[in-house]
């Protein structure tokens, strides 16, 4: 069942932080003259809060990053007041300071000039009177608007994911979402940096995979150049990470998306939300690309890399088994210590892709996959379809298109006909070519015309009887021991189905039409 959540999109994007620089490109802050007179490669400080203090030990009533006004009334004449003021300042972490000239200094002191300097804290100085009542007013509207502007694009995105989980909705559908608020790609990876999951503008995202080992292990914790991470984890345990992918929105707004991503991914992983787990959903994504054709190989790859399965100088070999799980065939994988993709497909067809080294032998290692997956099924019909191996990673979706053309024709097979434990192409005959021809108009008539006589409120019997005699090479004694039934009643049975049909099965050509019709009509019933 597809689940579909409508959600609003994306807040307003947040103001940039206000830092020194851009408040004193402030229209108002214009009108007083500025000018930097101390500090000026420490302008791109963030502004957290605009405070007019006179009082020389103003550092001990500050929190840090306020933009500090003040006219220097109390400091006038006193130096060491001066320097004093400054360090203070420098102490509190104070973003910059702003002296008003005027009558208590009528040029930029020295003093406070050289500790600035020394501090690496911004002087500002304002050669026209100027009142700071506009300046608090201006700065302090921006930054509320700014909070209130952060709350909303929190409680945004928080309700777009949770209704997401609520409907439980897959991992991917979440990852749309973030990637949608963020405008940028966006990957979650495990510990080992193995991508499970992306999402974003394909060529954006294709950018960031084609050498994303390098990129993660060399990028480390850092968060520069837009890369905004996020750790996953619960119950004092890591498992993963997601990463923002050069966001070029503002930092605070890259930071607190990852956040409120983070969360919603860890509930998301607890909750055991619908799909499988997220190393499953990477695989069968991969998977189903590749046997659609929607997308070009080459196109996978860098996904395929990033991924974990080893590309380069490989053969992989495409198989398909029906009626067996991923979850079991991956433990065998792991079991055999070979490399692989596994996916669920529809029709109960688990898809398999091996990774293995071209001198490695593909056919022997196939067969003892096999042989260990129907002695630990403990069913004798369990069966994997390969197709031959593909040393050219273009030819893989052809791989495995034909794998599972074979699990299809292995599925129509009746229960009489024993099975090896690999069924190749060459292996499934007519049953094959009939699998891929069952919806022509013209095989579906044939089929109807052929067999009229039995399928029109026949002996549902008679239709397993004659299957099985079919199946056998028309062999009688074995047909009757299948069906536990004497060789006059069987015999009884065969004039009967005969007699329905108008057809001799005793006639080669007769009975091949008849064994055509039902290939043809088994596989329509798939």
């Amino acid at each position: 069942m597809t689940t579909t959540v409508e959600h609003r999109g994306p807040a307003e994007p947040l103001e940039p932080a206000l830092s020194v620089r851009h408040v004193l490109s402030l229209e108002r802050v214009l009108a007083g003259e500025p000018e930097v007179v101390a500090g000026a490669r420490h302008l791109d400080r963030p502004v957290r809060w605009v405070h007019v203090a006179e009082a020389p030990d103003v550092g001990v009533m500050l929190n840090g990053g306020e933009m500090v006004l003040t006219t220097g009334v109390l400091l006038a004449g006193d130096e060491e007041k001066q320097a004093e003021y400054v360090r203070s300042l420098h102490r509190a972490e104070a973003a910059a300071v702003v002296l008003g000239l005027g009558r208590a200094f009528p040029r930029p002191p020295d003093v406070m000039r050289r500790a600035a300097e020394r501090c690496g804290l911004p002087l500002v100085v304002l050669h026209r009177p100027f009142p700071f009542t506009e300046l608090t007013e201006e700065v302090q509207s921006r930054l509320v608007r700014r909070k209130f502007a952060a709350v909303s694009l929190s409680e945004s995105v928080r309700t777009a994911l949770t209704a997401l989980i609520t409907a439980g909705a897959p991992l991917q559908a979440l990852l749309d979402v973030i990637a949608q608020y963020s405008a940028c790609p966006v990957v979650v990876a495990n510990l080992a940096h193995r991508v499970l999951a992306t999402a974003g503008e394909r060529s954006a995202v294709d950018d960031v995979l084609r050498d994303w080992e390098r990129i993660a292990r060399q990028a480390g914790g850092s968060e520069g150049d837009g890369w905004v991470r996020a750790e996953l984890g619960g119950r004092g345990e890591r498992w993963g990470r997601i990463v923002l992918c050069g966001h070029r929105g503002d930092a605070a707004a890259g930071r607190l998306l990852a956040d409120r991503a983070a969360e919603a991914l860890v509930l998301h992983r607890m909750l055991g939300a619908a799909g499988g787990t997220w190393e499953e959903q990477s695989a069968q994504g991969l998977l189903t690309d590749l046997v659609s054709g929607v997308v070009p190989a080459r196109h996978l790859l860098p996904r395929v890399r990033a991924a974990g399965l080893p590309v380069n100088r490989r053969a992989f070999v495409p198989l398909a088994v029906p009626g067996a799980g991923g979850a079991e065939l991956d433990r065998l994988l792991k079991l055999l210590g070979l490399p692989g993709l596994v996916a669920e497909l529809a029709d109960g067809v688990t898809a398999v892709l091996l990774s293995l080294a071209r001198d490695q032998d593909a056919a022997a290692l196939t067969a003892h996959f096999a042989a260990r997956l129907r002695a630990a099924s403990h069913r004798a019909r369990t069966v994997v379809a390969a197709a031959d191996p593909r040393t050219d990673w273009d030819e893989v979706p052809a791989g495995l298109r034909e794998a599972r053309h074979v699990a299809d024709a292995v599925a129509d097979s009746a229960p009489a006909l024993e099975l090896p434990c690999v069924v190749r192409l060459k292996d499934v005959h007519l049953r094959g070519l009939i699998r891929l021809l069952r919806d022509d108009p013209k095989v579906q008539s044939f089929a109807e015309r052929e067999l009229n006589g039995l399928l029109c409120g026949a002996d549902a019997d008679l239709l397993g009887v004659l299957r099985t005699y079919l199946a056998t090479g028309r062999n009688k004694s074995r047909t009757a021991q299948l069906h536990h039934v004497s060789r006059p009643a069987l015999y009884r049975r065969l004039e009967a189905i005969q007699a329905r049909l108008g057809a001799d099965l005793d006639d080669f050509e007769q009975a091949a039409s008849v064994h055509i019709a039902l290939l043809a009509h088994d596989a329509q019933q798939q």
